[in-house]
């Protein structure tokens, strides 16, 4: 017999920690070192005892009963071990061996033996245990021996997230009674005192078997009564404690409590094996749910740019030239706020497009779904196309704009030019038309015909100085044609009337030199000095005429050297005034001396000179004018030389800008493109590293805005040509955008990366062996392997792709994995879900078809009741609005095909 008081230091009830539990996840030491020793002094609380008694005679009896027989007193009905090994062979559902029917003590010993060597061979190491004590009714001997078989046969095998019987059976109860009030599970023993605790497990399970709002905390007799019975009533599970015991001690016994709670899980782990079945469909539908609405955000963005792509590209297609300068200038800057304002957003919108599609494809591809396939007209190529044919148009807009402004500015130079010179030559020719006409030659005296046929020559010699100004007129009027000015109606006319007019007067003049030839002989005194005066005279009022003229002249002009040379011109021409005026003196001269001698012979002059209408008067006039045109001309040059330095600065300015944003962008571009292709710690590193050299391109932003006004100002200032820089604003604006659109792909590469590693299980080391090999064979930096170089590859790392039949065939296998579509080209994305895939596992359409089985009770199909009831109720009307009628055989009404439902969230090829 067992010295039990020699074994006090050392007694508990239960196997030592150095046993594994057949079947368990651990050492039955795990939960029997966390439990209390009972009693190491055998001073059990009586009220312990008598709830330990009452439990574990009801636990034994749950299963006794299945074999049609109960025990009565725990201490005394096992004592012949007859109903001992009853009971081990009914909970553990195998044979003992056969029990000795003698009734004498030997043969006691020996059935308990037996019960105590089969549970020992399930890895349970009794300790102070022996046959003799059970055999001789020691109840706290025989208690500890149920309380082993317990915790062997009923709670052992509760693990919840891999933690021990006791804590597993804990964590469950708090899982399962955490949305309920007034209910704090936190141990086996005073947590359960007030009743809720149990009311709460069987309402989670069973809502319609309890009115748990009605419960009352400071009624914990009604609530542990209203538990037991329903338990016993309608889960078969018996009634294992008194409420009022509970109540009535200050501590309730915890392995009681223990053995009675592990019956309710025990009557529940269906419903935990369907709750588990129901946590992988959601998890299934949930990533299918999301994917869904990335695609739906996918088709919508893609709709929305495409239709601004439509709309916008008509626009730049239209070319049709405006009448007036200002038209055109709000066309350019339609334009300008189009590049500006309009299209900066759409450039990221395409861009973070493109980043959807790619990371939905990795989500699809970890998640072991079929490829995103857009609506047709909607392909990321689609796109890319559209907006080819909008740059397309784009291209060469903003130079026909400024084209036209230019040739808008030059016509309406030309048509100022052209009224101007009309509106002299028609004051000119006012009244010479009556003048032709007149006969006063007929009733002239022999002097006045002789001066008036010199004054016929004089204006002759004026007509024909004046033809080419008509001719000027006419060039003009055809060039302003061939420019199609919108006013050339108008032009054409006035031109016409001039040149009908032209032709008129030559007319007249011809014949009006004819009649007074024919009176010539009778003229014979001419005043020398008169007719030398309207000769020298009329020369000189034709170059004061074409002198303001010219002064008047209007000019545009582009760059410093232009004005510079109209500068030199005018400098040329003031140098010839104090030769013009001494012309003029000499000019005057002859008048005063004409009127001198007429005075002196006494003379009585009939009035203004005969043979010109050209008087001092009008030199002196004319002189007088040109001599106040000419500051107004040094002015007006000296603005425009102005204005051109200012235009010099602004593209100087531009320029020194330029040269640094342009060479700027380049380096970033080969820096992100070196990042891409080197190793440089893990991959979160690379992210930070890459999204660093994002914020800092983000913060360089105010240096290209900064350009933008400077080219602003030069795009006003109608500045079209810098020999300061070879960066014009295009080339900055398309290098700024490629270098948003590289950072952005880079990072989202990198991202995909992470995805495809985290989800893979892919370590940082193999995803760095993978970046190296790639690395290795990509001679050409440029991110993508050909069909050579990724065999290379492959065989670099233990693939057997050699050129035999056997390897070709390989590797034409793995080549219609990462190149799908026949591209020639492996990118390092597609070589990594080429390399994670061959070595990880992930959700399969079996899995998915053997949760919802579980679901449907083992049928082959499934009810919207059955659904709803089991998921929450988003996924479960997502299922059941896409789920066909299941056609089978044992098919019912309602019945829901959950097979093809798994098979196509996967596609056909998983299964």
């Amino acid at each position: 017999m067992v010295d039990y008081h020699a074994a006090n230091q050392s007694y508990q009830y239960g196997p030592s920690s150095g046993s594994n539990g057949a079947g368990g996840g651990g050492t039955m030491g795990d939960y029997m070192a966390q439990e209390d020793d009972w009693d190491r002094d055998l001073l059990l609380d009586p009220a312990w005892e008598k709830q330990q008694r009452k439990t574990f005679t009801a636990w034994c009896n749950s299963h006794l009963r299945k074999a049609g027989t109960q025990i009565e007193n725990i201490d005394e009905d096992f004592r012949d071990g007859l109903k001992l090994m009853l009971l081990l062979e009914v909970i553990s559902g195998e044979r003992l061996p056969k029990p000795e029917r003698g009734k004498m003590r030997v043969h006691k010993i020996n059935n308990v033996n037996k019960a105590l060597d089969f549970i020992a061979s399930k890895g349970v190491k009794l300790v102070s245990i022996g046959a003799e004590e059970i055999v001789d009714g020691n109840a706290k001997m025989t208690l500890g021996m149920i309380w082993t078989i317990i915790l062997r046969f009923a709670i052992q095998d509760i693990s919840v997230e891999e933690t021990s019987a006791k804590e597993g059976l804990l964590l469950w109860c708090q899982r399962k009674t955490a949305p309920y009030k007034n209910v704090n599970v936190q141990n086996f023993h005073i947590s359960w005192k007030d009743g809720l605790a149990f009311n709460a497990l069987i309402h989670r399970h069973r809502p319609e078997l309890i009115e748990y709002d009605k419960l009352r905390k400071d009624d914990p007799v009604t609530n542990l009564n209203n538990a037991f019975e329903v338990a016993e009533k309608y889960l078969d599970i018996p009634k294992m404690l008194d409420a009022e015991d509970i109540v009535g001690t200050l501590r309730p016994d915890e392995k009681a409590i223990m053995t009675y709670v592990s019956c309710f899980y025990h009557a529940f782990s269906g419903a935990q094996k369907a709750e588990t079945a129901a946590n992988r469909i959601c998890k299934v539908l949930a990533v299918n749910q999301e994917n869904e609405h990335l695609m739906e955000d996918y088709e919508r963005l893609a709709s929305d740019l495409l239709e601004w792509i439509r709309r916008t590209i008509p626009w730049l297609e239209d070319r049709v030239p405006q009448k007036t300068i200002q038209e055109m200038q709000q066309k350019l800057e339609d334009f300008r706020d189009y590049r500006r304002v309009h299209k900066p957003p759409k450039v990221q919108e395409k861009c973070q497009l493109e980043i959807n599609f790619n990371t939905l494809q990795t989500k699809l591809r970890l998640s072991n779904r079929p490829a995103f396939m857009p609506s047709e007209g909607k392909m990321v190529s689609d796109i890319n196309n559209g907006w080819q044919h909008l740059e397309q148009a784009e291209k060469g807009y903003e130079e026909w704009l400024l084209n036209e402004i230019r040739r808008l500015e030059r016509l309406d130079h030309l048509a100022e030019k052209f009224r101007q010179k009309a509106s002299i030559h028609e004051a000119w020719t006012d009244g010479k038309e009556a003048m032709l006409k007149h006969r006063d030659y007929e009733t002239a005296t022999l002097s006045d015909i002789k001066a008036l046929i010199r004054k016929h020559e004089a204006f002759e010699s004026d007509l024909a100085a004046h033809q080419d100004r008509v001719e000027q007129i006419a060039a003009i009027a055809q060039e302003l044609n061939e420019l199609d000015y919108y006013d050339s109606h108008n032009v054409n006319t006035r031109c016409q009337k001039i040149c009908d007019q032209w032709d008129a007067l030559g007319s007249l003049t011809h014949s009006r030199r004819e009649a007074l030839e024919k009176t010539e002989k009778q003229l014979e005194t001419i005043d020398q000095l008169h007719l030398e005066y309207a000769k020298r005279a009329a020369p000189f009022n034709n170059w004061m005429e074409s002198a303001m003229e010219d002064l008047q002249d209007m000019f545009i002009v582009h760059t410093i050297e232009e004005i510079e040379g109209l500068i030199s011109a005018h400098d040329q021409f003031k140098s010839t005034l104090p030769d013009a005026d001494r012309e003029r003196e000499a000019i005057l001269a002859i008048h005063k001396e004409a009127q001198r001698i007429a005075e002196s012979n006494h003379i009585k002059l009939s009035g203004s000179n005969p043979y010109t209408t050209v008087t001092p008067q009008i030199i002196n006039s004319k002189w007088e004018k040109v001599q106040q045109l000419v500051p107004k001309r040094d002015h007006a040059l000296l603005e425009e030389q102005s204005k051109q330095q200012s235009n010099e600065h602004l593209r100087r300015q531009f320029a020194s800008q330029a040269n640094i944003v342009g060479p700027w962008i380049q380096t970033k571009m080969e820096e992100i493109g070196r990042i891409s292709i080197e190793m440089n710690g893990t991959l979160e590193d690379q992210l930070s590293h890459l999204k660093q050299y994002e914020r800092s391109i983000v913060d360089y932003k105010p240096n290209l805005d900064l350009l933008e006004q400077q080219h602003q100002l030069i795009q006003e200032a109608l500045i079209f040509d810098n020999k300061h820089t070879n960066y014009t604003m295009e080339h900055i604006r398309v290098g700024w955008e490629q270098l948003l659109t590289t950072i952005a792909r880079t990072i989202n590469e990198v991202e995909n990366q992470i995805l495809t590693r985290d989800a893979k299980g892919i370590s940082q080391e193999q995803m760095q062996e993978f970046r190296a090999s790639f690395n290795h064979f990509d001679k050409d930096h440029g991110g993508a392997l050909g069909p050579e170089e990724f065999k290379a590859c492959l065989i670099s790392l233990g693939y057997d792709v050699e050129n035999d039949r056997q390897g070709d065939a390989e590797f034409n296998r793995i080549m219609s994995v990462v190149d799908p579509n026949h591209s020639g080209l492996v990118t390092f994305q597609a070589f990594i879900d080429f390399m994670s895939r061959e070595t990880t596992d992930t959700d399969t359409a079996d899995q998915v078809i053997a949760s919802f089985k579980v679901l449907a009770g083992d049928k082959n199909f499934i009810t919207a009741e059955e659904l709803r009831r089991e998921l929450p109720p988003d996924q479960a009307e997502y299922c059941i609005a896409r789920m066909a009628p299941y056609q089978g055989p044992d098919a019912v009404p309602g019945a829901l095909d959950y097979k093809s439902f798994s098979t196509a969230l996967y596609g056909e090829s998983d299964l």
